[in-house]
């Protein structure tokens, strides 16, 4: 109801109240009426007396009411407006109310507006303390790029530019007359720098397929792509393309659950490197070729002296001797010079290293989706193909030559199927584009090769014979009328493989790229103060277990594997771990294998401990030791002390000692139940690593959960721990 309504209905009330006493009180006076004598109320005195109780019954009501109505309906609603406008606005406080209970809630709301105004000031200081950081971190960033001697750009999936350095704007930005004009700029599209297509298919060879145990297609993601093409000014630019990585890219390849969001070029302007060589290639050309004549002409005087007749035989034939022998070993000379320079004199485009089989693949579906466009269909098979052979080609290039063959041969001929197929040929690569029934004759197969191609109206100053010259190959046309086929065969050096192939790197949990970078270090100082004073956050940690022959370290068991990772600035740097098995030259018991399952067959040809050690003591530099009971970790490393030399003298936490400071009424400690608790999800358990990266989780978990309690130092938490009870276990 309404507040006027509520007074109203008050009033009301009261009126009743008062018509109550006031007919009460006349009933009892009418009652009591006079005697005989004539005493006691007059009819006028009763009246009387009735008006006046009426009226101080009403003004009583009307007191009790209004001031009732004051402290119990106005003050809170005015309390409310009030607490409504100071939401809006910081630093305000309500008015100290009259009653009690009013008081009590004003006090109580004043508190929750002081923490309200706290936490603002938290939040406004959080904000304005990531503002500068951000802005600190863009200033390194593009202090960093500035410096490079390479071009960075990075661009969305519809290629508009996000990033650039200097160098990038300097070098995609001239025009082919040496003009500087604005080609290149946040939001501008590099397809105006580089060509469309050949964009599209470096994105295109980022992604590989492969077939799942069902037989299903199944995309993958690979590490990066590499090209070489020129800008509008003529310089020739190395492009190494990788992809960049999220959860909202567009459908398509995806490695667990990230998909292509855009993608980073770093490019190389390598037509300085280009034209020395071209130079260094005329030079030797042309001593090749100026070589020849004046040896030829020795050549033939030697063969003149042998008219002179005034010589001494002996001493001419000596003397022709010696010339003839200086000149064939000047022409050999040249001669292999000239051979072994041959190849190197056509391989001044930069070429890539690709999988015949990719290629194959790539080219199958790029024929296909050009050739399907109209009324006809045209297949493409690849048959026959060595998966294991490697080319070192321009792909894109030969991409399009294969492609201007194919639809040449639809659109001229109507073949409806065409076929692929790539083997090794001794130190070549046999690829062979062929067809059946429909044949065409030398004369039109050498037209197709030495024209430049048109493929869907795409323009291109090349031939097929530029592009298989530049990838210092041979290509001609061959019919075989008994099988009825006719085929275009290309044959290109065949390539080795490379040992170190790029693959994009995924964190083993959540598909994330590695960090290997954190601006935040740039603040950390090593003399700032005293290890054990400075504050938990701010150390690095080495998060690390071991998997032992068994329990008993003074008994005589061994370490046969220590895995561990680096936790620096609250981050999990799952990429940068230590996972080694230990050869611990004695017997396994069964109970230890059933935990681990490493048998003796795995850690047969695995190093000794002695050799283990120093590199994991390297890996443990400067970081404060982490694990799971740990004293049990630590007596394995202690007795081995003597052994190695090493002293693991660490700082050391133990996460089942700091669950026991943070949870001290639970009944168990284990490092599955503190997970649990901590919402960590658990993988790998009883493999070192595993049981690494499981603790590092549950630790950054307990680092808020300390800092709530007040223990914020390294210091802190070891005196902490120490005062538990699970502190007094020993091994």
């Amino acid at each position: 109801m309404q507040p006027r309504r509520k007074l109203y209905m008050a009033a009301a009330c009261a009126g009743l109240f008062v018509l109550a006493v006031v007919v009460a009180t006349a009933t009892v006076m009418w009652a009591t009426g006079a005697d005989a004598s004539g005493g006691g109320w007059s009819t006028e005195g009763r009246i009387f007396a009735l008006l006046m109780l009426t009226l101080a019954a009403s003004g009583g009501a009307y007191l009790v009411i209004a001031a009732s109505y004051e402290r119990y309906v106005n003050a809170p609603l005015r309390m409310a407006e009030d607490l409504a406008a100071m939401t809006a606005h910081s630093g305000l406080r309500l008015a100290e109310p009259a009653t009690p209970e009013l008081r009590a809630l004003g006090q109580a709301a004043n508190q929750l507006l002081a923490a309200r105004d706290a936490l603002e000031r938290d939040v406004a200081e959080r904000v304005r303390e990531a503002h500068a950081s951000l802005e600190e971190e863009r200033s390194r960033l593009a202090a960093l790029m500035a410096d490079l001697s390479q071009s960075v750009v990075v661009c969305n999936l519809d290629g508009r530019v996000l990033l650039y350095n200097q160098r990038a704007k300097q070098e995609l930005s001239a025009g082919p007359d040496g003009s500087h004009g604005e080609l290149l700029g946040l939001g501008r599209s590099i397809y105006t720098v580089f060509d469309r297509a050949l964009l599209e298919h470096a994105l295109e060879r980022l992604q590989s397929v492969s077939r799942d145990e069902a037989g299903a297609d199944r995309k993958k993601l690979l590490g990066s792509a590499q090209f070489v093409t020129a800008t509008r000014a003529g310089r020739l630019m190395r492009a190494h393309m990788s992809p960049v990585l999220g959860r909202d890219g567009q459908p398509g390849a995806q490695v667990a659950g990230l998909s292509i969001t855009g993608f980073v070029l770093v490019l190389d302007d390598v037509t300085s490197t280009n034209e020395r060589h071209a130079r260094r290639d005329a030079l030797i050309q042309s001593l090749i070729e100026g070589g020849r004549g004046p040896l030829g002409s020795l050549r033939a005087a030697s063969e003149m002296l042998s008219d002179f007749s005034d010589m001494q035989p002996q001493q001419r034939d000596r003397f022709l001797g010696v010339i003839r022998d200086e000149a064939s070993a000047l022409s050999d000379q040249f001669e292999k010079a000239a051979a072994a320079f041959s190849n190197d004199l056509r391989e001044r485009w930069l070429l890539e290293e690709i999988l015949g089989a990719e290629l194959v693949e790539v080219a199958a579906r790029r024929i296909a989706e050009r050739g399907n466009g109209g009324q006809r269909k045209l297949a493409v098979k690849p048959e026959n193909i060595d998966e294991g052979l490697w080319l070192r080609v321009d792909s894109f290039g030969l991409l399009q030559a294969l492609s201007y063959l194919a639809l040449r041969l639809q659109d001229e001929y109507e073949v409806r199927e065409v076929r692929l197929s790539l083997k090794r040929s001794g130190h070549l690569a046999q690829l062979d584009l062929y067809w059946m029934g429909t044949f065409l004759n030398n004369e039109s197969a050498m037209v197709w090769l030495q024209d430049p191609m048109n493929i869907g109206g795409e323009n291109s100053p090349l031939s097929v014979v530029d592009v298989i010259e530049r990838c210092n190959g041979e290509i001609w046309f061959q019919r075989e009328r008994v099988s009825h086929r006719a085929f275009f065969r290309t044959m290109l050096p065949a390539a080795e493989g490379p040992s170190d192939r790029p693959q994009t790197i995924l964190s083993a949990a959540e598909g994330e790229r590695p960090e290997f970078y954190d601006f935040d270090i740039f603040r950390w100082s090593a003399g700032s103060h005293e290890l054990d004073d400075r504050p938990l956050a701010e150390l690095s940690y080495t998060v690390f277990d071991t998997e032992t022959t068994g329990l008993e370290p003074s008994a005589g068991d061994e370490i046969i594997q220590i895995g561990a990772t680096r936790i620096v600035n609250r981050r999990l740097l799952r990429h940068e771990y230590f996972d080694q098995l230990v050869d611990p030259k004695r017997p396994l018991s069964q109970q230890s294998v059933k935990v681990h399952g490493i048998t003796r067959e795995l850690l047969s040809g695995q190093p000794v401990i002695t050799t283990v050690l120093p590199t994991f003591h390297a890996f443990c530099a400067d970081t404060v030791l982490v694990g799971h009971n740990a004293a049990f970790d630590m007596r394995f490393l202690q007795m081995k002390e003597r052994q190695t030399g090493l002293r693991f003298d660490h700082p050391v936490l133990d996460t089942l000692l700091l669950s026991a400071v943070l949870q001290p009424n639970q009944n168990t400690h284990r490092l599955e139940a503190i997970a649990e608790r901590l919402g960590v999800s658990v993988f790998g358990r009883h493999t070192a690593l595993g049981d690494a990266m499981v603790t590092g989780e549950v630790f950054l978990k307990m680092l808020p959960l300390l800092a709530e309690m007040g223990i914020t130092t390294l210091r802190q938490a070891r005196e902490a721990s120490e005062r538990t009870y699970h502190a007094r276990l020993r091994y």
